[in-house]
């Protein structure tokens, strides 16, 4: 379907950029995480001081587009540049490259009208506001199975009212809109939602072992939401296939970031193997670690392979669907398994709150059911492939 070669050559330009993203992070965000003390996603003040200091240092909104203030990568230069801010988990907040808002930022550059853009993206890309994406619903609502959807747009005079609840709403709290799942008459269809519409509440924050995203995880209620018609983003009834223009990137930017955490997690365990004596010998000359640390660095490796490949084919036009459900799947999994390991190596040091590795766990397990969790990507990617293999052998 597309040219059989995959460069992987980052060329100077690139090499220079993640050089220079690679000290950012161990300057300036790693130090800063001492002061990052929120329950519920990093400080507004702190946010911002990291996000003008990435202006600074010539590194913010990399995956953006120049016109829009950023370095204006492709998915396969962002992902050698996403994985190096996930080095900390600062580190995407700062360079203005963190989910949810990557994600609506993306979609936005795509589907917005003019005036859309000049109101949500642009403000949005400069960050000087956040945003959240209101798909998910309790039970028995739509998660991974995007059918079930129960959030409901009726037409009415001048425009829409939108009444549903949804929940594990990333970013919700403070957030200056959100964008709207909900199913019309011609179908699922997405809805620009500002804050303080009076129909639009953040009713809780949910309690969750992840704390790096700004605003937490809500729960939010549309009730008889008025929005105008230019509040519509794309076309009625299209919501379904706007969502896979989303999801499909966004998963993967998602894996980007946390492989550079699972490295993060590998050096430390690497560092504390080569110092700390146990058996009359060093850790790291035991063949129990020597296994630890091979297998995590095959996992990391695989994963990068599998995250390339993907970010080239959707560069290449593609819609990624397969490619990111296979990377998803094995980078979610392979994720925790370098952080466990890690943990295991450091022993009472990985548990403590003395080393970052008890954090790091918190944060990359929820990742196995982010974005659709890796049995669902099993089973999506198992169906296909049967799908395949019978209409090959017809």
């Amino acid at each position: 379907m597309f040219g059989s070669v995959i460069d992987f050559e980052l060329g100077e330009e690139l090499n220079t950029l993640r050089d220079r993203v690679r000290a950012f992070v161990h300057e300036v965000a790693i130090p800063a995480e001492a002061r990052d003390r929120s329950e519920h996603g990093l400080d507004p003040g702190l946010r911002s001081e990291l996000q003008e200091k990435a202006k600074e240092w010539g590194v913010f909104g990399p995956q953006l587009s120049e016109d829009l203030g950023g370095l204006g990568l492709d998915l396969r230069g962002s992902a050698v540049i996403l994985e190096e801010a996930g080095y900390s988990v600062l580190g995407p907040q700062a360079l203005n490259c963190a989910a949810p808002d990557e994600g609506n930022m993306h979609m936005l550059g795509l589907i917005a009208t003019p005036e859309q853009r000049r109101r949500y993206l642009v403000p949005l890309a400069a960050g000087e506001i956040r945003s959240c994406f209101s798909m998910t619903e309790p039970a028995p609502g739509a998660g991974s199975d995007p059918s079930m959807l129960l959030t409901r747009a009726a037409r009415v005079d001048g425009g829409w009212s939108v009444s549903g609840r949804k929940w594990f709403i990333t970013g919700a709290d403070g957030a200056a809109f959100t964008i709207c799942m909900a199913i019309a008459e011609e179908g699922a269809t997405m809805f620009l939602v500002d804050a303080e519409n009076p129909g639009f509440t953040v009713e809780r924050t949910i309690e969750a072992t992840d704390r790096a995203f700004p605003g937490g995880h809500g729960e939010v209620v549309f009730e008889d939401c008025r929005v105008a018609d230019d509040a519509v983003l794309g076309a009625v009834g299209e919501g379904f296939a706007y969502a896979q223009v989303r999801l499909a990137p966004a998963r993967l930017t998602h894996c980007m970031r946390w492989l550079g955490t699972a490295r993060r997690a590998l050096d430390i365990a690497l560092d504390y193997a080569n110092e700390r004596e146990a058996f009359g010998r060093k850790l790291g000359e035991l063949g129990m670690i020597q296994r630890f640390i091979a297998e995590s660095v095959i996992d990391i490796e695989s994963s990068r392979a599998l995250i390339w490949r993907c970010a080239w084919a959707l560069d290449q036009g593609a819609n990624g669907r397969h490619e990111s459900s296979v990377a998803k799947a094995h980078v979610a999994e392979a994720v925790v398994r370098v952080v466990d390991r890690a943990v295991q190596i450091c022993g009472a040091l990985g548990v403590s709150g003395d080393a970052p590795l008890a954090r790091l766990m918190n944060e990359v397990r929820p990742f196995r059911i982010y974005d659709g969790s890796t049995e669902t990507h099993l089973w999506s990617i198992a169906r296909r492939t049967l799908k395949a293999r019978a209409g090959a052998s017809r």
